[in-house]
């Protein structure tokens, strides 16, 4: 989960409400509860592109880290940037380090972008971050998260993340298709305050209990801190081997789980996970324990906040939180999942197959 950012948590109370209700997972909600609103419906119309073309706009991209998801995102962006005509002067890696950022940010100012693209690393210390660019009235679209006291639609444009209820939903259908929809599962979510992964991990339980009546969700284990992901997954293994399969909070803790299902010789216990992973992938392929990766659209994120940053160009406003689709990743439609999620074909070795 190399992509996301701290911040604070709109739906605090979701993973305990989760423990007593078999209700539905609930919409997608952003960083501070608000409503999503699908990032297709981001739009220019033909005279809104002329007047971006006509503008002479520049764009600096200033992301929070190195990996598959940001590069994908960056991809959308530039193109997207390129076919309204913006011009892009900068582009930085923070390495998810909050002052990195900070200093980023003053480094692109020196070449005046009209638009930044940036996904904060913390939001807590972002407004001081970002606060050359807000002086110089550059303006502002955020990936995921926004700088906590910033007001859509006056400090920034708007936030363009991923459906985090619809990944959790298609984990939950994927993890009933693979064990013949019914069994015992374990259920491995992120326990931390983390808007994110708690909404994701929320919506796959809550698709289990309100549409599986024969599934149980026999264990539940938090994953609080990411370096004890490796002894939760051996003991998960070890306590449990019995289990049809193992719902993972992302790839990397998932990339454990497997391991030790390997160390004990289990082929039974199937994997479900978010967020793709070759090595997940290249067992998948090859009819291990994973059966499901569910993604989300990065190259479409990137699309949506060059879109987003071209209409705060020209002062027109937009809804405060857009989300994209998600897809579940199977054996079977390896390729087309990793183009529709990050714009490429998968490794060659999961090609090879």
């Amino acid at each position: 989960m190399q992509r996301r950012s701290l911040g604070p948590l709109a739906l605090a109370a979701l993973l305990a409400a989760s423990g007593s209700s078999q209700a539905a997972p609930k919409p997608t909600s952003g960083p501070h509860g608000e409503a999503a609103t699908p990032a297709a419906q981001l739009t220019l119309t033909p005279e809104q592109e002329a007047a971006v073309r006509a503008g002479g706009f520049t764009a600096a991209l200033v992301w929070h880290t190195s990996s598959d998801y940001t590069t994908a995102v960056n991809a959308g962006a530039m193109d997207e940037l390129q076919r309204l005509g913006i011009e892009v002067v900068a582009q930085t890696d923070a390495g998810f380090d909050a002052a990195k950022q900070m200093s980023d940010v003053e480094t692109v100012m020196a070449k005046q972008p009209s638009l930044i693209l940036s996904l904060p690393v913390d939001p807590e210390t972002a407004p001081e971050a970002y606060a050359p660019a807000q002086a110089a009235g550059t303006t502002l679209v955020f990936v995921d998260n926004s700088p906590k006291g910033y007001v859509q639609g006056k400090d920034y444009v708007t936030v363009v993340s991923d459906d985090l209820a619809q990944m959790g939903a298609k984990a939950g259908q994927a993890m009933a298709q693979a064990i013949g929809g019914k069994g015992k599962i374990g259920y491995v979510f992120h326990d931390a305050d983390f808007y994110v992964t708690n909404q994701r991990d929320h919506a796959f339980r809550q698709t289990i209990l309100g549409e599986y009546p024969d599934i149980t969700i026999a264990v539940e284990q938090g994953l609080a801190d990411p370096a004890r992901a490796e002894d939760i997954a051996n003991a998960l293994v070890t306590k449990h081997p019995d289990l049809d399969g193992i719902y993972a909070t992302w790839a990397e803790p998932a990339e454990l789980v497997l391991a030790a299902l390997r160390n004990a010789g289990n082929t039974h216990t199937k994997i479900v996970t978010l967020d793709l992973s070759e090595t997940l992938a290249l067992d998948m392929v090859q009819g291990g324990n994973v059966a499901a990766i569910v993604a989300d659209e990065a190259y479409a994120i990137g699309v949506g906040v060059a879109r987003a940053g071209a209409l705060g160009l020209l002062g027109q406003t937009v809804e405060p939180f857009y989300v994209v689709d998600a897809l579940a990743v199977t054996s079977d439609t390896v390729r087309d999942g990793w183009n529709r999620s990050l714009h490429r074909d998968p490794p060659a070795s999961l090609l090879e197959q």
